[in-house]
Parts: structure tokens; sequence; C-alpha cells
């Protein structure tokens, strides 16, 4: 897909598309459409919207990309109604104020807690209604580029951190980001690697959203595993670049310690001591580091096995076939993070074995881990 969307836009996005419109014929999920699907949606990213549908016959208009304009829910007349509609109008008027963080705290602190009963004095940290207005109005008006999104998310850096504070509230900014803007992938890509940047949110909550209901009808959507295997990528490169801090220390030490076996000097029983803490200290963040790892791993598997699971009963129970175009991608896509993020996954093999691929497990999702197993030996 990228390698042919990048052909077509050396030659001016010249194709005869006649020739595949069997394609249109075909379900959706079927890999021919959704090859087209895709190829269009990369062309749009390297030329724009109304370009890509001119070159495309109008037959091929249900397989091309939807308008990656900002969804704002409280933009028009009908949204008056909404919960936190005057809120989002306040905040509309302090973010054009250039306001500052207190005074956006203090806009929100009287936003209504939908998860809150009325007697109860202590409440929640994670307010859905609190992230929804906020989140929205911020992106609805840094909707111009790229980079006016990345100085709000800046900006705002706190706001997002205490809404977020929480794994509910986390996973909470990422649905509300989607929902403003799920026509627009490659924004969606770009604000979530940011936000996984900046700590707004981490790489579990990445992963529990991309298998969320929200998501289920943009699931096989290549974009989503994009997201998933850069996200896998961050923290894989976090890990080793800890370790490598650690290993480095530890060489200083060595060469501290050798140097000192030909020198007197007190000051050396200082540097040490100063120098095993930072180990100590490091060696706590590779342990740390690693736990995230392997939960983000456990996460993503059981989110696998729990949707495969799903629709082997839901086949079961309707008398129909497993194997869908939505069974087969999935299934492929649990093959792609095994063997493409195999060096790091077969660390944690004896943990998924005993937790997740036990024998109680499928035999079609199990077979899948066998076989991955079965290379390894």
């Amino acid at each position: 897909i990228n390698w042919f969307s990048h052909h077509l836009s050396n030659f001016q996005f010249r194709w005869r598309w006649e020739d595949w419109s069997d394609c249109l014929l075909q379900d959706p999920e079927s890999p021919k459409p959704k090859f087209v699907r895709e190829v269009l949606e990369k062309c749009t990213r390297l030329s724009y919207h109304q370009r890509i549908l001119d070159i495309v016959p109008p037959t091929f208009s249900a397989l091309c990309p939807a308008n990656p304009t900002c969804i704002y829910k409280y933009g028009d007349e009908s949204s008056n109604s909404l919960p936190g509609h005057s809120v989002a109008l306040c905040l509309a008027v302090a973010f054009k104020s250039k306001a500052t963080n207190d005074e956006i705290f203090s806009i929100l602190k009287d936003v209504p807690n939908p998860n809150q009963d009325d007697d109860d004095d202590e409440g929640f940290s994670f307010n859905p209604l609190k992230i929804e207005v906020f989140v929205q109005t911020l992106l609805h008006l840094a909707a111009k580029s790229f980079s006016h999104s990345f100085s709000a998310l800046a900006k705002f850096h706190e706001v997002f951190k205490t809404l977020a504070e929480s794994d509910e509230g986390k996973l909470h900014v990422l649905r509300v980001m989607f929902e403003v803007w799920r026509n627009h992938p490659q924004m969606i890509a770009v604000l979530v690697d940011k936000m996984i940047r900046t700590q707004i949110v981490d790489c579990a909550a990445v992963a529990t959203w991309i298998f969320s209901s929200e998501l289920s009808r943009d699931f096989t959507r290549l974009f989503v595993w994009e997201i998933l295997h850069s996200t896998i990528r961050k923290m894989n490169k976090h890990v080793l670049k800890i370790q490598k801090e650690l290993e480095e220390a530890k060489e200083k030490l060595a060469r501290q310690h050798k140097r000192r076996s030909d020198d007197d000097d007190r000051s050396s029983d200082r540097k040490d001591g100063a120098l095993e803490e930072q180990i100590e200290r490091l060696q706590e963040k590779v342990e740390s580091a690693q736990s995230e790892q392997k939960n983000l791993f456990l996460v993503i598997f059981q989110r696998f096995i729990m949707i495969l699971t799903e629709h082997l009963v839901r086949c079961e129970s309707d008398g129909t076939s497993v194997l869908t175009p939505w069974y087969k991608n999935c299934v492929e896509r649990l093959q792609q993070i095994f063997l493409q993020h195999h060096q790091i996954i077969q660390q944690y093999m004896v943990t998924l074995e005993n937790l997740l691929f036990t024998a109680e497990l499928d035999p079609h999702i199990l077979a899948v881990f066998q076989q991955f197993c079965a290379l390894q030996a």
C-alpha cells in the first residue's frame, strides 16, 4: 500500500481504475476493496482530498476517504441541549483570549460529574464530561494544522495530565480525540504519537483503546495498526534506552574501581557512592519499564483473544463460517505482532503461556501461538 501510493503520486495519480471495478461488488472487508480504500487514503496524505476525488471514477466513491475535517459536537444549534455546551462556549472564549492553565481549571471546576451521585462528597477523579468539553473544544480551535494541534497540547499539557490522571481518563482522552478526528486518520496517528511522547497517555492505554468497541468499525483499517506498531516500538526503545544508560553507568563504575586500585585518593570513594546510587535508581527504572513492556504485550494479546473468542462463539451460535474476511485479517494481524516483535516477545513467552495461551483456549487461537513457538524452537 505504501509503495503503490507513492508510485501513483510520482505519476500524477494516473491509473486505470476501471480495471479494478469488480472490487465494488465484493464485501468491503475483502482484500481487494480494502486495498483500494487504503491506497486512496494514503494518496490523500500525499496530495489533498479533492484531488483524489477528482482522479477516481464516481463509481468508486464508496471507497474514497471521507473529507478529513474536524467534527465538533458543540458547533451547531442542535448542540444547545448537550451536557457541557455552556462550558464549551466559555472554554472557546478563554482559549481565544490566550487563557492560562489555571483559568482553564477554574472554568472546568464546576462541570458536573456524570459518574458522581448527588450525595457523594468524595467524587471521582475521572470526569468524562470535563475531558469531553476540554478536548473537543481545544482540538476544534487548533484544527488548522498539525503544528497548531501540537502547540495546543504543549500549552495545556498540565490540564491534560490532570484530567487524564487515571487509566479511565487516559482512555477517554483518546476516545474524544478520535470522535473529533475520526475522518482524518493521519491526524489521529500524529496526535496519539504526540500524546505518548508528552506522557498524556501511556502505551497500555493506546492498546486498550485500539481494541475498544469505539474502534470496532475501523479495527481492520491500516492506520489503526500503524498506531499500534508505533506504540510498541516506542515502548521497546524506551526500555532499551534505560538499559543502555544502566550499562554505561556500570562500565563507568568498573573503570573507577580499576583506577582506584592504583590510586589512594579518598575522593574516589565519594564518586563511587554517587555512581552506585545512580545505578540503583537506573536498575529500578529498568525493572519498571520492563514491567510496563510486559503489561503492554499482555494487554494486546488478551484483547486479541477476547475479540477472536467472541467471533468464534458468535459464528458457532449462528451456524455461520468462522473464516470471514474480518477473522482472517485479525488472525494475520496477530501473527504480525508475534513476528515483527519476536525478539521482545521471546522474553515473556513463559508468562504468555501460563496466563493467556493456555490449553483451554480455542484451538483456532492457540494455533497461532504454537506456530510462533515452533519458529523459535
